[in-house]
This record gives structure tokens, sequence and C-alpha cells, in this order.
């Protein structure tokens, strides 16, 4: 498996959903699977059946946590030094050409991904679209509407 770039606070965040997982829904879900046997057949108990299909879910979930933590490659954006140029980790301001809005977004990896919270995808067009470049440059974005054009304003780690 290829390593998963994940932002220090992105590794925390797994960290804290798989000691939730674990310490927390695992233990209530055995709870629950051992009260739904105590109402006897379990061919026809729904409780049961919700539970056993909770249980594979949470199941499921720890595993793919621990994967991508064991392949995680996480990086400190504040260690970075790129020379001003757009990487993983970074934050970056834009201005839409067009339109003159203003955004700022931080390069993150999937899991993280938040454009509410201004964090997009190492994997999105935007993001492919910015990774090499330098403040000053313009970005060209193939998004549903057509190309759109960025400039870039700022570059920081942090």
């Amino acid at each position: 498996m290829s390593k998963i770039p994940l932002t220090v606070a992105g590794a925390e965040k797994l960290r804290a959903e798989l000691q939730e997982l674990k310490s927390v829904q695992r233990p209530a879900i055995i709870k629950a699977i051992a009260e739904a046997r105590s109402h006897g057949d379990l061919w026809e108990n729904a409780e049961y059946h919700a539970a056993k299909e909770r249980q594979g879910f949470i199941e499921g979930r720890i595993v793919e946590i621990e994967a991508k933590l064991a392949n995680a490659q996480i990086i400190n954006p504040a260690l970075l030094d790129a020379d001003g140029r757009c990487v993983f980790g970074a934050t970056v301001e834009l201005e839409d050409v067009a339109s003159r809005e203003v955004v700022t977004y931080q390069i993150v990896g999937d899991d993280e991904a938040d454009i509410k919270s201004g964090k997009i995808s190492i994997s999105s067009p935007i993001a492919r679209a910015l990774i090499g470049k330098y403040s000053g440059d313009v970005a060209e974005v193939q998004a549903p509407g057509g190309v759109r054009e960025y400039e870039i304003l700022d570059v920081k780690y942090i």
C-alpha cells in the first residue's frame, strides 16, 4: 500500500476516532448484542441484527483507520521549507480572476478535506492545479462549468 499523506492535525483526528471506536463504541455494541441475545429467538430479532450490522461497521472502520495510520506519511506544514511553492500542507490564498473573490485553502489529505473549514483534498482538481506553483502564478482549474483561473496571492506553511 502506498503512503497516505496526512497533516499532524489529520493524524490526531484519526487517532481520536480510533480511540473512540475501540474504547466506547465497541464495548457498547458488545453490550447491545448481549442484551438482544437475552431476548431469545435470534432469527426474528431485529435488535440483534441491527446490533450485528453496527458491529460490522465499527470493526471495518477500526481496520480502515489502523491501515491508514500504519501507512501514513505525517507532514507538519509548519516545518516545511518549500520556498513559497504550493505543496501538501500549504495554506494558499487565491483570487478568482473572473469574480475577484478571495479564498484561502489548506491542501490536506483525502480524509481531512472539509471545504467549509477551508481544507481541500490533495486529489481535488484545484489542489492538483496549485501543486508546484508559486505566489503570483495563475492556476487553471478544470471545473464542471469550464476552466476557472485563480491567481495565487500568498502561500503559507502554518
